[in-house]
């Protein structure tokens, strides 16, 4: 059986029921603000704050990683650029150009 006896004086016990007592209400403070609407819903905002900067990020990266293998393929190690890439390109681009032009002449009249 486990001892009960308690060497403590009344003065003591009450003492030490008055800590725990200051102790039970800041918790109780602490779990009544965390639960707070307000505070529920701020910390809700700074999540989804942070996971949209977190995928901008990574868009930017991918961004940047997607232009710089472009231009690589336009222009080369010295920064001149890549005529027998870049006229196959232009004519492609001109002549989709026309014939989106064409079409919506066609469709007009």
């Amino acid at each position: 059986m486990a001892d009960t006896s308690d060497t403590r004086t009344p003065a003591q016990i009450e003492a030490d029921i008055r800590r725990r007592r200051e102790v039970l209400a800041e918790t109780l403070d602490e779990i009544g603000v965390r639960v707070h609407p307000k505070t529920v819903v701020g910390d809700a905002k700074a999540k989804v704050v942070a996971n949209v900067d977190h995928t901008i990020g990574r868009a930017y990266v991918q961004v940047n990683r997607v232009i710089g293998d472009v231009r690589g393929q336009f222009v080369d190690e010295e920064g001149a650029p890549r005529l027998k890439r870049i006229v196959p390109v232009a004519l492609v681009t001109v002549g989709v150009v026309g014939l989106l032009a064409l079409g919506s002449r066609r469709r007009k009249g």
